[in-house]
């Protein structure tokens, strides 16, 4: 079932399931919920309720895409919490891990941890980011944007041609332009929230030599985990090891 979710001049559409103590899921940049189908299930079975907040501009959700920060992003998933009255271990995906660790920094209150799922590293290659963008233009071929999904996303004999669908190009050029527009430093320690810095294998957004990057910066309230056989799409690729140490990493926190 699916709700929406007034949040200032944004109404965000929140599917939500199970019960128990409050998990959000935060997708990949300009793409949907759906995406967590999976993963939502497995978690909403072990004992949790999963909220799965949609990007502006996708599903039911509404609100301006243009002159947008990560702040604005992180306040409709701060209202989405708000409305189950928090608080919320916040789960992003790729580049919904920024938008986790900005709702962290923003709204302490509402997050007992953060999960960064395939986070990249501080600094990477300018062209992994024009991949992402190309991988969202659907004026492009099928396959020259297979090629881009192959480079960015998918591991090694991944079949990647699953998320030709899926993605939305003017989400995916607001939430480009929003990343742009804040400081890396506001988001990138998340506030003082505990983190699980959940890596993947060929993750090509993170080199193995950065593997111990954040906890390195920021301490013991990481935690570093590894999921093999998966890129840097991570949770399709592999989403019952993304479930098992999401799971494992919750059971840590106070609150279970």
């Amino acid at each position: 079932m699916s709700h929406l979710v007034e949040a200032g001049d944004a109404r965000i559409e929140a599917i939500a399931e199970g019960k128990g103590p409050l998990v959000v899921v935060l997708p990949s940049r300009g793409r949907g919920a759906e995406d967590y189908d999976g993963l939502a299930r497995e978690l909403a079975a072990s004992g949790y309720r999963v909220l799965r907040p949609q990007p502006r501009g996708i599903g039911r959700s509404r609100g301006p895409l243009e002159g947008l920060t990560l702040h604005d992003l992180a306040r409709d998933v701060a209202a989405v919490i708000a409305r189950e009255g928090g608080p919320a271990v916040v789960a992003g995906h790729a580049f919904g891990n920024w938008v986790a660790r900005m709702t962290a920094a923003d709204h302490p209150a509402l997050v007992r941890g953060v999960a960064i799922l395939a986070a990249a590293a501080k600094t990477y290659p300018k062209d992994l980011a024009e991949a992402v963008t190309k991988c969202a233009d659907t004026s492009l071929s099928d396959a020259e944007r297979l090629r881009y999904l192959r480079y960015a996303f998918f591991a090694p004999g991944h079949d990647a041609s699953e998320w030709l669908e899926g993605f939305h190009p003017e989400v995916n050029a607001s939430q480009r332009a929003a990343g742009l527009a804040t400081p890396q430093a506001a988001w990138w320690g998340a506030g003082s929230a505990p983190l699980l810095d959940l890596q993947a294998e060929f993750d090509r957004f993170r080199p193995r030599e950065t593997a111990n990057e954040l906890r390195e910066e920021l301490g013991e309230r990481v935690t570093v985990a590894l999921v093999r056989g998966a890129g840097h799409a991570l949770v399709p690729e592999q989403p019952r090891a993304v479930a098992e140490a999401l799971l494992a990493w919750m059971k840590t926190l106070r609150g279970g």
